[in-house]
């Protein structure tokens, strides 16, 4: 119907059906159809062909008015379309373990290149994250899994260290035995992984506090009340005062950073695809 109708405004702006098909280039008899088939479609008479030239009806009128209305609409909605700029709003989620000063800024940077587009970060725990997201509730989502699951979409690993405070000696043989812990709430990531590496023994681990702010857990491992948990990209950088590597010897705490995208982002998937790209600069050790 579109064509039909760009024809009644070509019509309406040149007065005959004669100048209309020169604009097009149709035949008359073509152009004249077109007409016709729009009346038939519509159900009305646009065109008083009593006469010469024809002229628009009262309805041919309306209806012309609204043709300009929807063809300015599906212009737009081209225009639109064909802008490559990502715009809208895009809803990402990052696990909690990733929370960090260093990985914020990297989306910061990220998406400060796109500036139509309006982020939407919401941080949790990774099992919640990917329901989310399976749900449509989220359109990305960067996450932690294991790192003996071999992933397309991995962006990197993030390797984990256990600290203690400060002028204290930990064995690691003690750690899932008689030391305290001072760790998140479950179901964090972190705290998985660290059970399933001491051999899955949930009982025996003893913990003393959970506490999901990190800042305040390194506080609480300062002041002695047990072992914590770090990425050691970041105690790589330098540990808070009063704090100390426990050596972990083969103790593996590696868990996989997964991007999850979503296959419907269209014009959104650049910008995604920056996002999960800085986030997988941003957990690099730097060496």
């Amino acid at each position: 119907m579109l064509e039909e109708l760009r024809t009644l405004v070509l019509f309406a702006e040149e007065g005959s059906i004669q100048n209309v098909a020169r604009r097009l280039p149709l035949t008359q008899p073509a152009v004249t159809r077109q007409i016709q088939r729009l009346e038939e479609t519509l159900g009305t008479t646009l065109l008083d062909r009593r006469q010469k030239p024809p002229r628009l009806t009262a309805a041919g009128s309306e209806v012309l008015a609204r043709a300009k209305h929807i063809l300015a609409s599906v212009q737009a909605l081209k225009a639109f379309a064909a802008d490559a700029e990502p715009q809208g709003v895009l809803r990402v989620g990052l696990a909690h373990g990733l929370s960090d000063a260093s990985v914020a800024g990297a989306i910061a940077g990220a998406a400060a290149a796109f500036p139509k587009l309006s982020l939407r970060l919401k941080t949790g725990w990774s099992a919640e994250l990917i329901e989310q997201f399976e749900r449509g509730q989220l359109d990305a989502a960067i996450v932690l899994r294991p790192a003996d699951r071999q992933c397309s979409d991995a962006l990197g690993i993030e390797r984990l260290c256990i600290v203690q405070a400060g002028g204290t000696e930990t064995h690691l043989a003690d750690a899932g035995t008689h030391m305290s812990w001072v760790l998140s709430p479950e179901p964090c990531d972190a705290r998985q992984k660290l059970l399933s590496s001491l051999g899955g023994e949930w009982h025996r681990l003893v913990v003393a506090a959970e506490i999901q702010d990190p800042a305040m857990q390194m506080e609480w491992v300062r002041r002695g009340h047990g072992l914590g948990l770090m990425p050691l990209r970041l105690a790589a950088r330098g540990l808070p005062d009063g704090l100390a590597l426990v050596d972990i010897e083969d103790l593996d705490l590696s868990l996989q950073v997964v991007a999850l995208r979503s296959p419907h982002l269209n014009r959104l998937a650049n910008a995604a695809d920056a996002i999960a790209k800085a986030v997988g600069e941003a957990i690099k050790i730097e060496t």
